[in-house]
């Protein structure tokens, strides 16, 4: 239900444009636009009543047949909006004299033509839209399925009544948790309430282990209890099982007043020890009511929670990460399942296959004791290791259906049913994905925003959206951060769980949202198919999709495996493609990209590693392009039509050596990711000039004269939306570079002057209040320089490379308020002074050891003045300029830096090149 209710919010969304001013419709075709919107807003209210039902409801066949067919109307109507839209909305020509009066009258009759036949056919889809509200009536689809056998709350019993010998890799973590419950403080810290949230993925354990933690500590304290919430919890049945746990009297009568319940759980509480439980909670609010109830009385009590939100835990405080069981711990688990024993010997294959079956289950028990049983059950059979090799093939893509598979899922289910509704289709996109695949959090956000996925809120991007979406659905344990920015700790790639991906996949396809191709499933079985994911590279069952109906896919990934292009049907075939990633298909040339550019709804385009050479001119056709992958292609040119792609966002590709005129006409270009703009001569800076919403670039020149600086400052000072800023080029003198860069971008977070050398710190630097990262090489630093730099408020990273070399005494004088890391090259010595760069955690430097032979006892001073010092890397350079320093005089050198490294309390970790 979730994905017909998120198709139809975003068709509400377009019929509301519709309305707008802008589109001059007729009075009746407005009419009959705001009926169909009316009738979508009420199906849709309709169907959330439905999807709000508990999980144990689950919908009827008519519902689901009758919610197919909004889904496919809604999908209908948004794509002929579309069609009409991309028209209506395409650049006019910028013809003048009578050749443009002529081609602006021809324009004007064609929007008129196509203003009708957008009327034309909404009169024609009312009738389908009043067959499909009068079907919900005429069979009562409201209606529900009976509840399932085995309530979702019923699952959980398993993960509270293990037996002993299934615990395994529990006893160690509960020690630890025990451990930071009751370590060892003064009398007072002793007496004040402590808090402990495990927080994880769903299926890991943390039910599990907080039973254990509650079994070896609960005789211990003056009352207990243990209390499971679950996802949509009555609270006044909480605090009545609370009560009679804590008061031990299963008889015990309250009110159902929740105020009051509140009260009595407060007054039995007073002045008791208590041990208290509080298992699987989903929402702070749900916290924040059963906080009201548990006094702080400062008798030495214990909260333990438990969720799979990690926002949650922070809230309620004390924050454990259960980490996945080891492969240690998943064999004996696995082994313990199946034969009865921890140390059961397998033999060379079982043991091959049973090592690539728990590296798939990724240490969560659930997923071990799943597939375990699963494969307990055959253990008698003839041909064990191709069983287990069937099941190990079909982990993460097509599990056969078992009982405890679908309990296993049920459980899992539960944080995908939690998310919010927009949350739902950006989560089963991730289906279009295949097993153990890192995911560019980058990428996913692109082909989110190409669908359509993020909301629009005011005064952000879609793209800074984009990333709450991210970091929202780690939090909440449906994807894991593979690998993360080291500045900014965020997640540069994630991957899905295989448990999850076989859950996301198997709803995907069976609410029509997303077809997979694969080895487990080769053939679709969608009539109508929305999403397709190529991840086969077999040759039929790829053919066999030109027997489908692909008129209506808007999504065709086929990067997970290249060479599936070569037996599409052609892509004329797919008409209303948004998100096209045809990445590392060489077979894709200039050809096919001239077929590609009639794909008239493309936002997304992704044509990394392919056989292109040339953009064509054609390229202007695709108007809603938000973002095109060109990169390692050879392409270094753009065509002049290029200039027409107003909606383009994201650039990425190779090199540039020329822009055309007009690029600065792309006004919502906000990221070029191209290595660098190659400058070559005054006149391309004034095309640049104009991108107001451009966040990063990177400037190459070849050669600077004086006709440079003044378009060059013009350039910089229209691009105030700058975020990034990388300067490199082998002729520019430093004489000039002084003037280089004017304080116009006041957004600059990050400055990159690469092989340029500038005389000092320009003062115009300390007003960059967003600066957080700067390279500079400079002739000579001096106590102004460091003024300035010091002065930067948000200055994180700062990288200076000397010329020429010089002493440098860094006081308090100079702030350095947020400064994390600072690398320098060439000095002949340091002084910190106390005070000075109190957060600096980093420390690189460069020392050029012969110059400083006439004070090498003090080379470096006042390292036990960096409180915050963690890392230390030093380079001693034995070849400068100046003559070659004797290894005598470097090992001097090498035992002044490690005697002043010692004195700082932290014992910072120190590395000395060479």
């Amino acid at each position: 239900m979730e994905v017909v209710t998120g198709v139809i919010g975003s068709l509400l969304s377009k019929l509301g444009d519709l309305l707008k001013e802008e589109y001059n419709l007729q009075n009746s075709v407005r009419g009959e636009i705001m009926f169909l919107k009316a009738e979508f807003e009420r199906m849709q209210a309709a169907l959330l009543m439905v999807s709000e039902a508990p999980m144990d409801q689950q919908p009827s066949i008519l519902v689901k047949l009758w919610a197919r067919d909004v889904r496919e109307l809604s999908y209908d109507i948004e794509d002929r909006v579309d069609i009409f839209m991309v028209r209506i909305d395409r650049a006019p020509k910028d013809l003048h004299g009578l050749r443009g009066f002529i081609d602006r009258s021809l324009d004007l009759l064609t929007k008129a033509k196509i203003r009708h036949k957008l009327g034309t056919q909404i009169k024609d889809l009312r009738s389908s839209i009043k067959e499909v509200s009068e079907r919900r009536d005429r069979y009562m689809v409201t209606q529900f399925a009976k509840p399932a056998d085995v309530p979702v709350q019923n699952l959980r019993l398993s993960a509270m009544y293990k037996k002993v010998d299934e615990l395994i890799g529990t006893e160690e973590k509960s020690d630890e948790l025990i451990g930071r419950l009751i370590e060892e403080g003064d009398e007072p810290s002793k007496k004040q309430l402590k808090t402990v949230s495990i927080v994880g993925f769903g299926g890991l354990g943390k039910t599990t282990l907080a039973k254990v933690a509650y079994d070896k500590l609960k005789e211990q304290f003056d009352c207990a209890a243990f209390i499971c919430v679950s996802l949509n919890p009555n609270i006044e049945r909480i605090f009545v099982k609370m009560l009679r746990q804590l008061m031990k009297d299963d008889k015990y009568e309250a009110t159902c007043d929740t105020a009051q319940l509140i009260n009595d759980v407060r007054a039995f509480l007073q002045n008791k020890r208590y041990f208290i439980v509080i298992d699987d909670i989903w929402k702070a609010s749900v916290w924040k009511t059963i906080q009201y109830a548990l006094t702080e009385n400062e008798c030495g009590s214990i909260i333990i929670s438990t969720t799979r939100n990690l926002d949650v835990a922070k809230k309620i405080g004390g924050v454990y990460h259960l980490q996945p069981l080891s492969l240690a711990d998943s064999r004996k688990l696995f082994n313990l399942r199946i034969f009865g024993t921890e140390d059961k010997c397998l033999s060379n294959e079982l043991a091959e296959v049973s090592t690539e079956i728990l590296r798939k289950c990724g240490g969560l028990p659930l997923a071990i004791i799943t597939i375990a049983s699963t494969l307990a059950n055959k253990k008698g059979m003839e041909n064990i290791y191709q069983y287990w090799s069937k099941v190990c093939k079909t982990l993460g893509s097509g599990l056969e259906d078992s009982p405890d598979v679908e309990d296993m899922r049920r459980i899992l289910s539960i944080s995908y049913y939690d998310l919010p509704l927009h949350l739902k289709n950006c989560m089963l996109y991730l289906g279009s994905y295949s097993e153990d695949y890192e995911i560019s959090t980058k990428e996913l956000i692109w082909k989110w925003m190409g669908e359509g996925f993020i909301l629009k809120e005011q005064g952000r991007s879609f793209y800074e959206v984009g990333k709450d979406y991210i970091d929202e659905l780690i939090n909440r344990s449906m994807i894991q951060p593979s690998r993360t920015h080291p500045d900014s700790k965020k997640a540069v790639e994630c991957r899905v769980h295989d448990m999850v991906l076989d859950l996301i996949t198997r709803l995907a396809n069976e609410d029509g949202f997303l077809a997979t191709i694969h080895d487990h499933q080769p053939r679709c079985q969608q009539e109508r198919i929305h999403r397709l994911s190529l991840q086969t590279s077999n040759e039929e069952d790829v053919k066999q999709l030109s027997a489908a109906n692909l008129c209506h896919v808007r999504s065709l990934i086929a990067d997970l495996c290249p060479k599936a292009f070569d037996f599409l049907p052609p892509l004329s075939t797919f008409p209303v493609l948004r998100v096209l990633c045809l990445c590392g298909c060489k077979q894709v040339d200039n050809r096919c990209f001239k077929e590609i550019c009639s794909l008239i709804h493309l936002r997304y385009l992704g044509l990394r590693y392919t056989g292109i050479a040339e953009i064509p001119k054609e390229i202007q056709k695709l108007q809603l392009l938000q973002m095109l992958d060109i990169s390692f292609t050879g392409i270094h040119e753009l065509p002049s039509t290029f200039v027409l792609l107003q909606k383009l966002v994201r650039l990425c590709a190779d090199t540039l050596y020329r822009v055309p005129v007009g690029f600065g006409n792309l006004k919502s270009l906000q990221l070029l990711d191209v290595p660098c703009i190659c400058v070559e001569s005054p006149s391309m800076l004034n095309y640049i000039t104009g991108l107001t919403e451009l966040r990063r670039v990177t400037f190459m020149f070849d050669e600077w004269d004086e006709s440079y600086v003044k378009p060059f400052l013009q350039c910089l000072s229209s691009l105030v939306s700058l975020e990034y800023l990388e300067i490199t080029g082998y002729e520019i003198c430093y004489e000039v570079c002084d003037s280089l860069i004017m304080p116009g971008p006041q957004q600059l977070q990050e400055i990159y002057m690469g092989d340029i050398t500038v005389n000092t710190v320009p003062e115009w630097m300390s007003a960059l209040s967003a600066l957080t990262i700067l390279r500079i090489p400079l002739l000579n630093l001096g106590e102004e320089g460091l003024h300035v730099l010091g002065s930067i408020p948000s200055l994180s990273h700062l990288d200076i490379y000397l010329d020429r070399g010089e002493e440098l005494v860094i006081s308090n004088a100079y702030p350095f308020l947020s400064l994390r890391m600072f690398e320098i090259r060439f000095i002949t010595r340091v002084v910190f002074a106390q005070g000075a760069m109190p957060k600096l955690q980093t420390l690189r430097l460069g020392f050029r050891i012969k110059k400083a032979m006439d004070r090498l006892a003090d080379i470096a001073v006042g390292f036990e003045n960096l409180p915050s010092l963690v890392d230390v890397d030093v380079w001693t350079y034995l070849r400068c300029p100046e003559p070659e320093a004797m290894p005598e005089e470097l090992e001097a050198a090498k035992a002044t830096i490690q005697n002043a490294i010692d004195k700082n309390k932290n014992k910072p970790s120190l590395r000395i090149w060479p």
